[in-house]
C-alpha cells in the first residue's frame, strides 16, 4: 500500500448519501444525493424515508464517485464508512453498502465515527491538523466541543449540547418564522437584512462554567416574542428576529469554543459540521479567534454538511497511521461515543 492511501469513504448517517473518494489529502471526487425535498413537507428528517433513499441512492452515488475521480473499484486501497453516530436505519444502508464493495473487491473496511470525520475533512483543505486542537461540531443532530490530540484515535469530549443542537433549533426557530426546512440557509439569508442586536435573546449556559450548550430555551423564548406580537395584532419583523436569534446562537458557540480553547491551552479552533456553514457563526468566529490568538480553521461550507469526503478523508489518515482495519462483522451504531473513532 502506498505512502498515499487511496480511499472510497461512504457517508449515510442522516438524509445525505454520500460517497467521496481521496488519496492521502487530496479531494478526487466528492458526490452526494440529498433526500431534503422528501422531508421538507414532514418539516424534519423522517427516518424510514431516508433508509429507503440511501438504498435507492447508493450505487449512483459511488458510481459517480469513481467516475469522477477517474479511478476503478479495484484501485482503490481501502474503504472507509460511517459506522455512527446517525439515524440506525439509514447507517444500516451505508454499512451494509461498505461491506458488500470491501468483500467483493478484497479490500480492508473501517467503519469509523461520523463526528471524528467532521474534524477530519479539514485536512482536505487547510493540510495536516495540529496536534492538538480543539473542534468545534455543530449541526442538526449534535453540538459539541471536543478536544482532539489525534483525530486517528483520541478525542476528548469537552462539552456537548443538554438539549437541542444548534442546527435543530434553527430548524425549529425557522419553522416559527415560516420559512421552509432546512432552516439554516433561510434563516441566515433573512439574518443579513436584519438588526442582530434587535431583540435580546437568552444565551443559555454562557456564564455557567462549563463548556455544555442549551438551546432549548432559545427556541422557546423566539416562540414566544413571535407568537406575542401576533397577538398584539403587530408584525413580525422577520430579519430582526432572524438576526438576533442567530446572534445568539453564534454568540454561545464561539464565546465557549475560545474558552475551551484557553482552558486547554490550545491555540488551534477547528470548525465543523452543517451550521458551519453559517456566514455570522464564521465572522463571530474569525473576530473572537483573533482577538485570543487563536488559530481557526473551517473548510469551505460544501465541506460541512454530511459527505463522503471527510469520511475517506478519516479513513486515508486511519491507513495512514497503519491502523488495523474493521472486522466485517461490524454493526451500525446510532449511539457511537466520539470517543470511539475506529470501530474494531
Amino acid at each position: 500500500m502506498s505512502d498515499e492511501p487511496l480511499v472510497l469513504g461512504i457517508e449515510t448517517s442522516c438524509d445525505e448519501t454520500g460517497a467521496g473518494i481521496v488519496r492521502g489529502r487530496t479531494l478526487l471526487a466528492d458526490e452526494i444525493a440529498s433526500s431534503m425535498d422528501q422531508h421538507a413537507r414532514f418539516g424534519g428528517v423522517v427516518p424510514e424515508v431516508a433508509s429507503r433513499a440511501h438504498l435507492e441512492a447508493m450505487v449512483p452515488v459511488i458510481d459517480g464517485a469513481f467516475a469522477k475521480a477517474g479511478v476503478k473499484p479495484a484501485d482503490i486501497d481501502a474503504i472507509a464508512v460511517t459506522a455512527g453516530p446517525g439515524l440506525a436505519g439509514a447507517l444500516m444502508v451505508g454499512v451494509a453498502a461498505a461491506k458488500a464493495y470491501a468483500y467483493a473487491l478484497g479490500k480492508p473496511l473501517y467503519g469509523v465515527n461520523h463526528l471524528a470525520a467532521h474534524v477530519a475533512v479539514d485536512q482536505l483543505e487547510h493540510g495536516p491538523l495540529p496536534a492538538p486542537c480543539v473542534a468545534l461540531l455543530v449541526s442538526g443532530g449534535h453540538s459539541s466541543l471536543l478536544l482532539v490530540p489525534d483525530v486517528t484515535g483520541t478525542v476528548v469530549p469537552l462539552g456537548a449540547t443538554i438539549d437541542d443542537a444548534a442546527g435543530e433549533a434553527y430548524d425549529k426557530v425557522a419553522r416559527v418564522l415560516g420559512m421552509p426546512f432546512p432552516g439554516g440557509p433561510p434563516i441566515d439569508r433573512a439574518a443579513r437584512e436584519g438588526d442582530g442586536a434587535a431583540i435580546k435573546f437568552p444565551r443559555a449556559k454562557l456564564h455557567d462554567g462549563t463548556l455544555d450548550f442549551s438551546f432549548a430555551g432559545l427556541k422557546t423564548a423566539v416562540a414566544r416574542w413571535v407568537e406575542a406580537r401576533q397577538d398584539a395584532g403587530q408584525p413580525v419583523p422577520v430579519a430582526d428576529v432572524a438576526a438576533s436569534f442567530q446572534e445568539a446562537v453564534a454568540d454561545v458557540l464561539t464565546r465557549k469554543a475560545v474558552a475551551a480553547c484557553t482552558a486547554q491551552g490550545v491555540t488551534d479552533l477547528v470548525v465543523g459540521g452543517g451550521v458551519a456553514a453559517n456566514s455570522r457563526l464564521r465572522a463571530l468566529a474569525a473576530d473572537r479567534c483573533a482577538a485570543a490568538g487563536i488559530r481557526l480553521r473551517v473548510p469551505r461550507p460544501g465541506l460541512c454538511t454530511d459527505n463522503g469526503a471527510m469520511v475517506a478523508a478519516l479513513g486515508a489518515s486511519i491507513v495512514s497511521a497503519g491502523l488495523p482495519p474493521s472486522p466485517l462483522d461490524i454493526p451500525a451504531d446510532s449511539s457511537l461515543p466520539v470517543t470511539e473513532v475506529l470501530v474494531r
